[in-house]
């Protein structure tokens, strides 16, 4: 697939500039093509598995040929990685860029209450992840040794440095980290438990916002913070 130079196509729900088409560029165009192929690839691995999975189906699901996914992904393999990728990116973002200037409250409620939404939005790609993991992590050692153990002890880092600084209670920082993503991750994982246990027929609005409620509370009065927002 050879991609076109800017093409002259209007973009939608806006008006050219005087007589002049407003374009799009192409390096959008492959970003919103790559965004297309990894939520297809989303539903296809959670139905299928990765065996099961072919770059066909996900072509399909992302409405493009065939040879327009392998131009961006050269095989299954490369596919599954870049998900993953992406899945770990939208978690974390959010705490990835924390210093030791920030209040660590804040930064820590916000993290909680991000990663409960993220349940909330994307129950499929948590349930991805956790069955990549249960299994031993297969297609992910690499990934978790050397960008997650990264990610992990530069945000440790900074938590022990609010601990040292007497801005909140000491504790584990990375065990704080295990804590959160567990905790937020655990209302799509076990998302037929819980709704079992509490006798529902699904999740309602307000169970996402009790459940980020009691988190930020339990989590942040357990490191000596207080609450920013209720």
């Amino acid at each position: 697939m050879s991609l076109q130079p800017e093409a002259n196509i209007n973009e939608i729900g806006g008006a050219p500039e005087k007589g002049r088409a407003r374009r799009y560029r192409p390096g959008r165009i492959r970003e919103k093509n790559r965004e297309r192929i990894i939520a297809a690839a989303e539903e296809a691995f959670a139905h299928h598995g990765f065996r099961g999975a072919t770059i066909q189906n996900i072509a399909e699901r992302a409405g493009l040929p065939k040879s327009n996914v392998l131009y961006y992904f050269s095989n299954k393999q490369r596919i599954y990685s870049a998900l993953f990728d992406d899945i770990m990116s939208r978690w974390n973002a959010v705490f990835s860029e924390i210093s030791p200037d920030d209040d660590p409250a804040e930064a820590l409620e916000t993290f909680i209450r991000t990663k409960v939404e993220m349940s909330r939005q994307h129950p499929m790609a948590s349930r991805l992840f956790a069955q990549e993991i249960i299994q031993g992590a297969p297609f992910l050692k690499d990934h978790l040794r050397t960008n997650v153990r990264e990610w992990v002890r530069g945000r440790a880092k900074v938590i022990q440095q609010w601990i040292d600084d007497g801005r909140m209670a000491p504790v584990d920082p990375v065990q704080l980290i295990f804590l959160i993503w567990s905790s937020t991750q655990h209302y799509a994982d076990f998302q037929v438990q819980i709704l079992m246990v509490e006798n529902k027929a699904e999740y309602e609005e307000q169970d996402f916002e009790h459940a980020a409620n009691f988190l930020t509370d339990v989590i942040l009065r357990g490191c000596g913070l207080e609450p920013k927002t209720r």
